[in-house]
Parts: structure tokens; C-alpha cells; sequence
């Protein structure tokens, strides 16, 4: 892959690949792989990133966590900086999610700058998401705009 545009696409095709039959948990089921795209979309077009290993990170940051790809896998096809991104930002699934979310919180002031950037653009997406389209259930009103 020689152009960053290549190496975005790359990225995007495999997550879409990983993703793809994988469902938001709001009432509409979107499509899971619309998340790393608008996370890539608004570290691009909101935060003016133009670091490419970032937003293949954003694009690839749910891989692990929730598919069957492994860090080895990333490392082999993406490279040690996407991985490392990807790696600062994945939780440990086999722990309880209140652990998990602890835990973010505890290790969010020690994340490199670049993995920070990542996490607030994709909780600030989580937010979005959940104003536009509460999940059923919650007791959530919907929201206008985020």
C-alpha cells in the first residue's frame, strides 16, 4: 500500500469485513460498522486529524474487542503504530463491564495523546448516537442534536 488513501481504504475494508454482520443497540439495529466510520469522521472533519494510523485506528478500534481478529492479526497488516493505538484503546471483554468502564477511566490520563483523541471521538460518537437514536428500554429521551 503505498498512498495513505490506500491505507485508510484498507483499514475501512476490513473492519467492514470484521463488522459485517454486526448490529448497533438501537431500535433501527444499524449496521455496528457506520461507529468506526463516524469515529474516523469526526477525528477528520471535527478535529482536522490528518494522522493516517490514526483514523485506520479509529476505523479498526472495535476489531478486537468485539470480533475475532487479534492484536497479531492488526500488527501483521497495519503495523505496530495502528496496533499500539488499537491496543491503548480496547478493553478486556472477559471483565464485567462496570470493571471495564473503571478501568478506562483510571487509565485515560496515562493513553498517549493520539489514543486520547480516539476515545473522546468515540465517546462523543456513543453520545451522538444514543441523543439520535436512544436505545429501547432506557428510558432515554430522545435528542435533537450533540
Amino acid at each position: 500500500m503505498d498512498s495513505d488513501a490506500a491505507r485508510l481504504l484498507d483499514a475501512a475494508e476490513f473492519a467492514a469485513q470484521k463488522h459485517r454482520e454486526q448490529r448497533r443497540k438501537d431500535p433501527e439495529g444499524t449496521p455496528f460498522i457506520n461507529h468506526p466510520i463516524a469515529v474516523a469522521r469526526i477525528l477528520a472533519c471535527e478535529a482536522g486529524v490528518t494522522d493516517i494510523e490514526l483514523l485506520q485506528a479509529a476505523l479498526l478500534h472495535d476489531t478486537v474487542e468485539d470480533t475475532d481478529t487479534t492484536f497479531a492479526e492488526l500488527e501483521a497488516r497495519f503495523g505496530s503504530a495502528v496496533t499500539g493505538l488499537v491496543r491503548e484503546v480496547t478493553d478486556d471483554k472477559e471483565l464485567p463491564r462496570a470493571e471495564r468502564k473503571r478501568l478506562q477511566v483510571e487509565r485515560a490520563p496515562g493513553r498517549s495523546p493520539r489514543a486520547k483523541l480516539l476515545q473522546l471521538a468515540d465517546k462523543l460518537h456513543n453520545l451522538r448516537d444514543i441523543a439520535r437514536c436512544p436505545p429501547a428500554g432506557t428510558g432515554i429521551p430522545k435528542l435533537l442534536h450533540l
